[in-house]
């Protein structure tokens, strides 16, 4: 097989191994692979694929092999990449991908064109590049098109904004807004993971320290649970009075960016939007400051604001940039403003990606089983779905819940009972 970019084939042994320890961990989309490999859903369907390639991925991806699809992998974070795991999908698994860790933002929008020149009946994303890039470049393309998975909180933004527009050419589900993706993914996995990237990064310990989450949408509400959980004093900033009412109810600090710059030492950003951080919050910061993002995209931290601001910048350790105010305090930005638990750490842990791959799995049969019967728009997962990856998640975990008899369920569906 020729096709495919990846920095270098020897190290598959080393993805397999790894691939082989994630798959230990996700027994529901084992469950799938397995009713794949017989019934091929997929079977004659050519995906094109955009996540971040790691261990959970390629599960994901031999997943959809076993059910038939024809698949091309691309990466969806130039520093999400994990090498050994892009070499493993190519030799061992003979699945065309294009990622490197590390590449260049040109040479990420090359391998986004190569997945699409797949000409995919389907698509996978993990943040909307590839809807975005087929859209405004690749037109042509768009009538071989029946539908598509949205990962990620930023793309389901970015595909409900295509919707409003009108300007969305094919069905899509939000895989992102399933129970069982954003309850459980979202809040456990970006957690657990952000911190790990932040303190692989730095090694500096959170104790005692003033630990700013600049969000409180789950993934945040995950983070900050976990920073305090590691003796950090946690202030939240927010712009929906909702949420920050309920950060103040869990306990949290909760004030503007302003007030929070003058106390952070470590911040991590976790909103979807743009220049969260930005010029005038860096002039506010104290020495030595660690501004992290675990938002989709890098435009979270106003960089090219501190670039102009800045005296000198150097790598002082791996995904730690420092730059140097001409007053002479240093801001410390971690994986260039990526998401940290990709760039300096491996993600999500297996257990949790097992629930979020397998609503994709389940998602892209519904969308071939019923892409003549939905509209150009965007789509939850359909909660037989959600419940059925819940069950199948408990099942592997060895726990029984109650099931309603009938005299239970007969009380929940009628009205004319009372006190």
């Amino acid at each position: 097989m020729d096709n495919y970019d990846v920095r270098d084939t020897n190290l598959a042994e080393g993805g397999r191994l790894r691939m082989e320890w994630a798959e230990r961990e996700m027994p529901v989309l084992r469950t799938i692979t397995e009713r794949f490999s017989k019934e091929k859903p997929l079977k004659g369907m050519r995906v094109s694929a955009c996540l971040h390639v790691t261990t959970e991925t390629a599960n994901l991806m031999t997943a959809l092999q076993a059910g038939g699809a024809d698949i091309v992998l691309t990466a969806s974070n130039p520093l999400s990449t994990q090498d050994d795991v892009a070499a493993a999908l190519v030799s061992i698994h003979e699945i065309p991908t294009f990622a490197i860790k590390g590449e260049s933002n040109e040479v990420y929008y090359k391998h986004i064109n190569a997945a699409l020149d797949h000409n995919p009946h389907l698509t996978m994303d993990d943040g909307a590049d590839v809807v975005s890039t087929l859209h405004k470049t690749r037109r042509e393309m768009l009538d071989d098109v029946i539908g598509g998975t949205e990962e990620t909180t930023t793309g389901v933004i970015r595909l409900r904004a295509m919707a409003h527009d009108g300007a969305l050419n094919y069905p899509i589900i939000a895989v992102n807004d399933a129970m069982t993706k954003h309850l459980f993914d979202n809040r456990y996995g970006t957690g657990q993971s952000t911190l790990d990237g932040i303190i692989r990064a730095t090694n500096v310990l959170l104790a005692g320290k003033v630990f700013v989450v600049a969000g409180y949408g789950w993934c945040a509400r995950g983070l900050a649970t976990r920073a305090r959980g590691m003796g950090a004093s946690v202030i939240v900033t927010e712009v929906d009075s909702l949420k920050a009412l309920e950060a103040v109810m869990d306990g949290f600090r909760v004030m503007t960016m302003d007030q929070a710059v003058k106390e952070g030492d470590i911040y991590c950003t976790l909103t979807g939007d743009i220049n969260v951080i930005d010029k005038h919050h860096f002039e506010n910061m104290k020495d030595g400051a660690i501004v992290s993002n675990s938002g989709h995209f890098n435009v979270e931290i106003n960089i090219p604001a501190l670039e102009q601001m800045s005296q000198s910048k150097r790598l002082v350790r791996p995904f730690v940039d420092e730059y140097t105010l001409e007053d002479g305090r240093r801001i410390h930005i971690l994986g260039e403003g990526r998401l940290i638990n990709l760039a300096s750490a491996e993600g999500h842990p297996a257990s949790v990606m097992d629930m979020s791959f397998a609503n994709q799995a389940l998602s892209l049969e519904y969308m071939v089983k019923h892409a003549d019967e939905l509209e150009k728009t965007v789509y939850g997962v359909p909660e037989e779905i959600d419940h059925e990856i819940a069950r199948l998640k408990l099942e592997a975990m060895g726990i029984e819940i109650d099931v309603l008899t009938d005299e239970q369920q007969k009380y929940l569906n009628s009205w004319e009972h009372g006190t």
